[in-house]
């Protein structure tokens, strides 16, 4: 059964990210977070509602490294719940349910996209500052939230983080902050290289 045992300081964090995986992935939202994480110190490990493989919306097939069944939030350091249209309409629903699990178990959940519209359906942005693809499309979902909308490209409350689907960039950059892979100048330089294509952060990037 899952626990809801909180951790008690950074020292216990584990160094593993989840990448949930299902069929329609939007390919690019997460891409920027787990290349940096992967090459940074941290393992990504794809979770799947179940063991067979997923196609993504650019046509990948992904193998999960483990089912939702398997996974336990006190293995984790984060889950990242990229968008889809299997979110439309309360599909993916058993992801919203594992993300209410993490962050009862106080691990962070980032989601981006149509993963916003999941979670809001789950009842876990009723509470939270967020912000996500746009307000009448979370308030379709009928959720209590609506007063914590923000018009931001990407929202960190405490351990949920949430972006709109063209903000990648600003969904990685709440990420890297919140599991702290950047000190903060680098960081900074890192966004406006990739969000603005400033050249001019690219040397401090690169020294990072």
């Amino acid at each position: 059964m899952e626990t809801t045992e909180r951790r008690t300081g950074a020292e216990d964090a584990p160094r593993t990210v989840h990448l949930a995986v299902y069929d329609g992935l939007a390919d690019w939202e997460a891409g920027h977070a787990i290349a940096e994480l992967n090459g940074r110190g941290f393992r990504v490990r794809a979770v799947g509602a179940g063991p067979g493989p997923v196609t993504t919306m650019g046509g990948l097939r992904v193998l999960p490294d483990l089912t939702l069944g398997e996974l336990r939030a006190r293995d984790s350091a984060l889950l990242i719940l990229p968008g889809s249209a299997g979110w439309d309409g309360g599909g993916l629903a058993e992801f919203g349910r594992a993300a209410r699990r993490f962050l009862d178990a106080g691990v962070p959940v980032a989601a981006i996209c149509g993963a916003v519209a999941g979670l809001a359906r789950e009842g876990l942005l009723d509470t939270r500052a967020h912000t996500g693809a746009a307000a009448p499309v979370l308030a379709a979902t009928g959720y209590a939230g609506g007063a914590g909308y923000r018009e931001a490209d990407a929202v960190t409350d405490g351990d949920l983080i949430t972006a709109g689907p063209t903000d990648q960039e600003a969904f990685a950059r709440e990420i890297l902050r919140r599991l702290e892979v950047f000190p903060p100048e680098v960081l900074e330089a890192w966004f406006r290289l990739y969000a603005e294509s400033d050249a001019s952060a690219y040397p401090l990037v690169a020294g990072a």
